[in-house]
């Protein structure tokens, strides 16, 4: 390629090469935020991953599968051979619909599923709607998530830690729970961590607590589910450009959103995604399970 993606194919955005940097626009949004409406808009096409049927005639459900990292990931499991099912909250319909182009331009089928993954029901629901359409699960992937900044504890409302535990965690458990009934041997869970996690966020108390959760929830049900043949592993970014952090972050932050890391940009979510790959594919990873994946654009960290 000439350091331009181009337009991928119809119906898809113009993805560029060179990765923006800061200081990025100054921008804002209403929850749950739309990444149709980003400036730049985040690159998740990915044009110079080739695939390698790492992920051939694979099911994989993807929790926040509309945009940011799920997104990207949704592409580039399609392009390994995957067929996909994303879940996203209904206000995020437009998003959905353009990762679904997406995802039939790499010639695999997708399945839209509306709904919120605090619903313990809904998560039951939405595996067995998978099961329908697809007639197995191989794949599931945890990623949906909330964040609110707060200056501390005292702003931190119960309200607000109630539906960040029950969005971040308690979601994951109820999906975990609902497709192990599905999962075969060779099958795999990738969730979604965090830097914030392992190290902590004097202004994300309730997320990065939620994040840690998620590492040792992975942990743990990694060794729960091993004799059945099951992995299950975590990917902890740093910094990614996605609509969590235009709806979280005032404008000022938002343009400095990754300006300190050693690369001094955020990651595109097309950088993080062959992560879920990798932990997703037995062709790769088939000896790795309880593990958390880093990814912080050039520190580094003990996990």
């Amino acid at each position: 390629m000439d350091g331009k993606a181009g337009k991928a194919k119809e119906g898809l955005p113009e993805q560029e090469g060179q990765k923006p940097k800061n200081p990025l626009p100054e921008q804002k949004q209403p929850r749950p935020g739309l990444e149709q409406d980003i400036e730049p808009r985040p690159q998740y096409l990915a044009p110079n991953y080739k695939g390698a049927e790492k992920l051939a005639d694979k099911t994989a459900i993807i929790t926040g599968g509309d945009s940011g990292i799920g997104r990207s990931v949704a592409v580039l499991y399609a392009r390994e051979g995957a067929d996909v099912a994303i879940v996203y909250l209904p206000e995020e319909q437009a998003d959905a619909e353009e990762t679904s182009r997406a995802i039939e331009n790499e010639g695999r089928r997708c399945l839209l599923i509306p709904g919120d993954v605090k619903d313990s029901n809904f998560c039951r629901d939405a595996i067995e709607r998978v099961v329908k359409e697809f007639g197995k699960l191989d794949i599931l992937v945890n990623n949906a998530a909330f964040q609110q900044h707060q200056n501390s504890i005292e702003d931190l409302s119960d309200e607000q830690f109630e539906t960040t535990f029950r969005t971040n965690i308690f979601g994951y458990f109820h999906m975990a729970k609902a497709a192990l009934k599905h999962l075969p041997k060779g099958g795999t869970i990738v969730n979604t961590g965090s830097i914030t996690g392992l190290e902590g966020s004097k202004e994300l108390l309730d997320y990065s607590a939620t994040k840690g959760a998620i590492h040792a929830f992975t942990k743990s049900l990694a060794q729960s589910v091993v004799e059945r043949g099951i992995r299950v592993n975590c990917v902890a970014p740093g910094p990614v450009w996605t609509p969590l952090n235009v709806v979280d972050k005032d404008p000022p932050e938002v343009a400095k959103h990754g300006a300190d890391t050693p690369m001094k940009r955020p990651a595109q979510p097309e950088e993080i995604a062959p992560a879920f790959v990798f932990f997703a594919s037995n062709v790769d990873s088939s000896y790795i399970s309880g593990e958390i994946m880093t990814i912080l654009g050039g520190e580094t960290r003990a996990a």
